[in-house]
């Protein structure tokens, strides 16, 4: 460990010498340093799924869960989806230097509160090899050096991910250490990353509960945590149910495998029992289990499961989806800022007063009137990609993009002024 100890002590130091080169490139050579990486991908899309289909048969030796089997996959599509993120972060303005707020003292001193990069980024992640490329553009962007260390499962996606956007940033007039990539999954590795507060000045974890909790716990640096996504969706008496139906089987079943699908439905009890009977039924026709309270087991007759009371806190990340009958708007949102995790909550009603308390009261990062909770997402909200989804409190909260990657500071400008 000695020596992995002093190899990363190597990395860190030239990340933090790195960060304040990087912080000062002009946005016209990111821009073009990402241009150049946004193609590099798909000129590299073979070399890349072909280093993914060793991850993927790993996994399935290990029989590890279909779940965590699409969360690692990269074919095409996910390629395309990746050069496309990086490209619409070229279009984004450059958050660095921007203007926040200025302030003209009567002394006569001026004040800019301007942006600034937060420094050295660790990001922890797990399974998604996607998040390498997403979180290299966005730090790079903001003006930041990152560090990526991603899980075991995915090391061989993540490292030819990584050496494809090397080369082509480089092209692009970015030198190298602008963004790392630690290959190594000893788990003690991660755990010097974090007491390394004198090179890292923030760790982004992304992955499940038990990660993120023992970053936390370890971690002698400031933590934005992207906590686990147990999101709900409630259906108002004054609901349209036809599209009710449609928004909460893409919450559920579009993709089951994410933070921001749907893990629990909430339904008013006066439209229940004209609801769930359909709503089940195409539930069930898409492979998907319920979990029901008593009245849910009820209504449907005894033909889906019995919800335990962990299920209401439970994150699935599959197709299984626990549903409760509620008497009123105020039970739906006790029951979300209780069992939920504060990510992404959405309810359907054509009630705009029912709509405005739903919004005004859950208190999650993210809120939806009318849509799926699936948008809960960077690229969705126009952020370009997103670095993870803060459940949070503080600056950044919900999508991270690159305003939530920077910090600030004042300029001062003055002709003489002393304090008397």
């Amino acid at each position: 460990m000695e020596n992995k100890k002093k190899n990363i002590l190597s990395l860190l130091k030239k990340a933090k010498e790195s960060s304040f080169e990087v912080s000062f490139l002009p946005g016209e050579i990111k821009d073009r340093a990402l241009s150049f990486m946004a193609k590099a991908l798909i000129e590299n899309k073979n070399y890349i799924i072909k280093k993914n289909r060793l991850d993927i048969n790993i996994a399935k030796k290990k029989s590890l869960s279909k779940s965590l089997i699409d969360r690692l996959l990269i074919d095409e599509k996910r390629i395309g989806q990746m050069s496309k993120s990086l490209e619409e972060l070229i279009l984004l303005k450059d958050p660095v230097g921007s203007l926040i707020s200025e302030n003209l003292r009567p002394n006569g001193l001026k004040i800019d509160k301007v942006r600034v990069p937060i420094g050295v980024i660790l990001i922890i992640y797990e399974s998604r090899p996607n998040v390498t490329s997403d979180c290299i553009g966005l730090a790079l962007k903001s003006g930041n050096v990152s560090i990526l260390r991603g899980g075991s499962e995915a090391i061989n996606s993540n490292l030819a991910i990584f050496t494809v956007l090397k080369e082509a940033a480089k092209l692009g007039g970015v030198k190298e250490g602008a963004f790392n990539l630690i290959g190594d999954t000893d788990r003690a590795v991660v755990n010097f990353l974090l007491k390394s507060d004198k090179y890292i000045d923030l760790v982004i974890p992304r992955g499940g509960e038990a990660l993120i909790r023992k970053v936390s716990q370890l971690s002698r640096i400031p933590v934005i945590k992207h906590y686990k996504g147990i999101c709900a969706v409630y259906v108002d008496s004054n609901a349209d149910l036809n599209m009710a139906e449609d928004i909460c089987f893409n919450a559920k079943v579009q993709r089951p495998s994410v933070c921001n699908a749907a893990e629990t439905l909430l339904v008013h009890q006066d439209v229940a029992g004209r609801f769930l009977p359909g709503m089940a039924k195409r539930f069930k026709k898409a492979g998907v289990e319920i979990r029901g309270c008593p009245q849910t087991y009820k209504i449907l007759k005894g033909s889906v499961k019995k919800a335990n009371i962990s299920d209401w806190s439970k994150e699935f990340l599959g197709l299984i989806l626990a549903v409760k009958v509620v008497k009123d708007i105020d039970e739906a949102i006790e029951h979300i800022n209780y069992y939920g995790s504060h990510h992404s909550d959405s309810i359907v009603t054509d009630d705009a007063d029912m709509a405005k308390k739903f919004l005004g009261k859950v208190d999650s990062a993210s809120v939806f009137h009318n849509a799926s909770t699936r948008f809960s997402d960077g690229h969705e909200f126009g952020l370009g990609a997103e670095i993870g989804i803060s459940t949070d409190k503080i600056h950044a909260r919900g999508p991270m993009g690159l305003e939530e990657l920077c910090s600030y500071k004042y300029q001062v400008y003055g002709n003489g002024q002393i304090r008397q």
